[in-house]
């Protein structure tokens, strides 16, 4: 086993490659509209049919677009951001690009907006394919002008960084891959601050 220095961004039109082609012998346990479960060597594994991608909107550079959506697996409307699976033949960005505008109503058409970060392991025990994760930054005319959106989406509020902390720390952000994605974000802002306060 290849221990990798650190994830890189994929390019946008590239599905994540599967990270365990070596695991062998590859049994398929079950499928169904959305996802394969398989056994790869002995472990199992859950894989979906098209690539996943999540998008980290920033409103104004100080915010994050986030959604309250209907989650009825855990009971909830937790705060999440834009994301979901790739249609047939669709790539990753076109993918974000459809995502975002059908969750958040605010369509972009510049496909070069949407900037890939690092990707992240959403399940490293289950999930042999990393997620997809773009930026998009917004204005606050953008963010005005949205049309409706989504019937799963309850609410969209933009969440101040600061903000962002506390209700982490609170609980009131607790999916983790969300946190995983805004950490990395309230990191860098912080680690660009504090080289700027050595200057």
């Amino acid at each position: 086993m290849i221990i990798k220095e650190k994830a890189l961004p994929y390019p946008p039109e590239t599905t994540p490659p599967l990270l365990c082609p070596e695991l062998k012998p590859v049994v398929l346990a079950h499928e169904n509209p959305w996802f394969k479960v398989r056994s790869r060597g002995s472990f199992y594994t859950l894989e979906y049919d098209q690539p996943q991608v999540a998008i980290l909107p920033v409103l104004n550079g100080n915010s994050v677009l986030m959604l309250r959506v209907k989650r009825p697996l855990i009971d909830d409307c937790p705060l999440d951001i834009p994301g979901g699976g790739a249609l047939p033949g669709e790539t990753p960005v076109r993918a974000a690009m459809r995502e975002f505008a059908e969750e958040t109503g605010i369509e972009i058409k510049d496909p070069s907006r949407f900037v890939p970060e690092l990707p992240i392991s959403e399940m490293p025990g289950r999930m042999p394919v990393l997620l997809s994760v773009f930026r998009v930054d917004l204005d606050a005319a953008e963010f005005e002008a949205r049309r409706p959106h989504d019937s799963e989406i309850v609410s969209i509020e933009a969440v101040p960084f600061p903000e962002l902390t506390r209700r982490i720390l609170d609980g009131e952000i607790y999916l983790g891959p969300i946190i995983a994605i805004i950490a990395r974000l309230l990191l860098r802002t912080f680690a660009a601050g504090h080289a700027a306060d050595k200057c």
